[in-house]
């Protein structure tokens, strides 16, 4: 990087508003003001991103516009600083101030030594919104949490990662009571009365949490993504693009395969089922429709133009996320074909979807993005109700009993989340 005497970036303060005369320091936008821990004053430099009016040139604009395009201040700076009704930008130091957050976290905050309290411009929070609150954060794995599972009527959490764990924790101390080594990465997991499902590679591990008592399915090819239950079959998304269907025999307290699903040309991420369909997601960028009743695929959306990472349904609707920055909404028509109603648009490719109802039963959705940060939108109207934010992606979210959620991220942090005040009702 080409830094000038006085530590600046030469390149972006260029692209700014050029070089000034050498004598003419003060033209300079400070270096450390822009990085947040300028603490010199009076400081010789700017503490603005452009030149006060007095100063404007006619290609002020066309600079600022350069500037934004530079990879210098992400979305995130240029909404933060504003210019008061005096002229004067935010700053640290010298006169009333008023402090304006950006929506990113301090990462000094994050290691327990910021030194500038609450007058920093960053976050000393993990989210943003007055609903919810941060409850507990439960440290132990080592990589990406991909799953979490809840099992009904037990004080239990189950949590499972890429650091081929399983970790149990319990619910009333927070306290991780136990390690399962698997030897294998963990794709997904979900719980299904006294079975514990795991998607491992090459294989579907089901744990009786009742008798502690295990079996493996074999089958499937690659690394299993998703798992999803549905008119009493296990169904399997693998990463050779099928879909395994297996029946639990309550005679010999075993899972027998009965049917392979094939369609789909590339592995299949998200599963879910509504009503009396199975819904396929897959790397091909395609949802597929399939009827419970003979599991024949009955239709193919091909709307979204990357993968689809997760679907829901709610009501008569169906939710997908794509990592084409998008979530659409869709609805059956009067033929029953699924066609999209709604698209909503985010900056960044979606990784996982999950609903419930707050504390008046308004319903909510749980939206996962892939910078870092998990949005809560009201629905129908999309309109956003907070903002949870994390070391790495979000992949994992639970919904537990009495307004709790879970989340797990990249960097193997689960964090317990409620909202402030016991919710009706949750979504299916």
């Amino acid at each position: 990087m080409d830094l000038d005497m006085n530590g600046g970036n030469k390149r972006v303060y260029h692209r700014l508003g050029g070089p000034p005369a050498p004598s003419d320091s003060k033209q300079k936008v400070c270096f450390h003001w822009r990085a947040g821990r300028c603490n010199r004053f009076p400081c010789p430099y700017l503490h603005r991103e452009i030149p006060a009016p007095g100063h404007a040139t006619a290609s002020s604009s066309t600079n600022k516009r350069v500037a934004d395009e530079s990879g210098f201040a992400s979305s995130s700076h240029r909404r933060g600083p504003r210019f008061n009704g005096n002229g004067n930008s935010w700053g640290r130091f010298g006169g009333s101030r008023t402090v304006t957050k950006t929506e990113k976290v301090c990462k000094f905050w994050v290691e327990g030594n910021c030194p500038y309290g609450e007058k920093c411009r960053y976050l000393h929070s993990w989210s943003i919104g007055d609903s919810f609150s941060l409850l507990t954060q439960l440290d132990g794995h080592q990589k990406l949490v991909s799953a979490i599972a809840l099992p009904l009527g037990l004080d239990k959490l189950y949590t499972a990662s890429q650091d081929e764990t399983l970790r149990i924790w319990d619910c009333s101390s927070g306290q991780c009571t136990g390690v399962v080594n698997l030897g294998g990465e963990v794709g997904c997991m979900i719980s299904e009365g006294p079975w514990l499902l795991v998607g491992m590679p090459n294989l579907v591990k089901a744990w009786n949490i009742q008798n502690n008592s295990d079996q493996s399915l074999t089958g499937p090819v690659g690394q299993v993504y998703s798992l999803v239950v549905g008119n009493d079959l296990l169904f399997a998304g693998t990463q050779d693009g099928s879909i395994l269907a297996w029946r639990y025999n309550t005679i010999t307290n075993s899972f027998d395969p009965v049917a392979s699903l094939k369609g789909h040309t590339r592995a299949v991420v998200s599963l879910y089922v509504g009503g009396n369909r199975l819904y396929s997601g897959s790397m091909d960028n395609s949802i597929k429709v399939w009827s419970l009743d003979n599991l024949q695929c009955i239709q193919t959306l091909t709307e979204h133009n990357s993968v689809v990472m997760s679907l829901i349904c709610w009501d008569q609707f169906l939710l997908s996320c794509s990592l084409d920055n998008t979530v659409k909404v869709w609805v059956a028509t009067e033929g029953g074909n699924l066609e999209v109603t709604y698209t909503h648009n985010e900056e960044h490719g979606v990784l996982a979807l999950c609903g419930m109802h707050d504390a008046e039963a308004k319903p909510v959705l749980l939206c996962s993005c892939n910078d870092n940060s998990l949005r809560l939108y009201d629905l129908p109207s999309f309109a956003e109700r907070g903002k949870i934010f994390a070391k790495e992606e979000i992949r994992s979210i639970e919904i537990g009993p009495g307004g709790l959620f879970f989340t797990g991220d990249g960097s193997g942090q689960v964090k317990v989340w409620k909202w402030k005040t016991d919710p009706t009702a949750t979504s299916s």
